[in-house]
């Protein structure tokens, strides 16, 4: 009797995270790339990428940033390639759809709904700084909203549509499962549905044991067989809500763009690392760890070969 397998997708930088948070997380196009590629040598069958400006580490959502290592990467492994379109919430959404549009990834990441984006408490936890936009960036997000309107989501939809790209669809809260049924039931997207919850950010839903279930069992009932699940879950909740997945059935995503931490009080030194701990989850469990190919084929993936890097 085979084994159930388990999608792990690994996050490499994220924007939310700052430079200064830890010396581990990778700016550079080459720190980028080495980063990927050995998540995807330990387990990761999916690379969620964002670029950063090399200089200063912020967040940079032109084509050129990601060019510098979407083929190096691609032509390194075979894990799927997933490019955010989520991007750093003080853009605008015609900025932050760029990179899947040029490059038509097999995969791209979709927020599903606005939500309230809340950083600044770690400024209590960070005092100082290697560049002057990181406490500005924290401090501004005490009035911020991540903007994902109706409007927004559908010019995603719309503008990737003849890519052949599937979506990561990113849900913060119960709403924007609600919010994925309605565009659902429009025929704008099409099963099977490859839903990311995420827990534990400042504004969303919480990383409570019960706040995981409830986001699973209102999934079921609302798109049944149409969809694989999968989670993330911020900062140190990282494991706990990886392992609830797991054992109710879903995915898990782990890297340093959710939490920069392999163990309490103790960072990370890679993302490899943070993909190590999660195949040990999923095989400790009695589970596999899906390949690439696996989770093409869970998620009807258009397969390497139809992108443009």
């Amino acid at each position: 009797m085979s084994r159930r397998k388990v999608i792990i997708t690994c996050a490499v930088t994220g924007a939310i995270h700052t430079p200064s948070m830890s010396p581990h997380l990778p700016i550079t196009p080459e720190e980028i790339t080495r980063e990927a590629l050995a998540a995807a040598r330990a387990g990761a069958a999916i690379l969620h990428l964002h670029a950063r400006n090399p200089e200063t580490g912020k967040p940079d959502q032109t084509p050129e940033a990601f060019e510098r290592f979407l083929s190096a990467i691609n032509r390194q492994t075979d894990a799927v390639i997933n490019i955010t379109s989520g991007g750093s919430p003080y853009m605008l959404v015609e900025e932050r759809v760029k990179p899947a549009l040029t490059f038509k990834p097999e995969l791209a990441s979709l927020n599903m709904g606005s939500t309230n984006f809340g950083l600044f408490h770690l400024l209590d936890r960070y005092t100082k700084f290697r560049f002057d936009w990181e406490p500005v960036h924290l401090e501004a997000t005490r009035d911020l909203v991540f903007r994902n309107t109706f409007k927004d989501i559908e010019y995603i939809l719309q503008s990737c549509a003849n890519n052949g790209t599937r979506f990561e669809f990113e849900c913060y809260d119960i709403s924007h499962l609600y919010n994925l049924k309605h565009f659902l039931d429009r025929g704008l997207v099409k099963p099977p549905l490859m839903i990311q919850s995420v827990f534990g950010i400042l504004g969303g839903i919480g990383s409570h044991p019960e706040d995981v279930a409830h986001m699973r069992r209102t999934a079921d009932r609302l798109f049944g067989d149409q969809y694989q699940w999968s989670v993330l879950g911020a900062g140190a909740a990282q494991m706990r809500i990886a392992a609830m997945s797991v054992a109710m059935g879903g995915h898990i995503r782990v890297g340093l763009e959710d939490s920069l931490w392999a163990g309490p009080g103790r960072l990370a030194t890679s993302n490899a690392e943070q993909v190590r701990l999660a195949c040990e989850l999923v095989q400790g469990l009695g589970l596999e760890v899906a390949t690439p190919d696996e989770a093409r084929e869970m998620l009807a993936l258009k397969g390497r070969q139809s992108v443009s890097f």
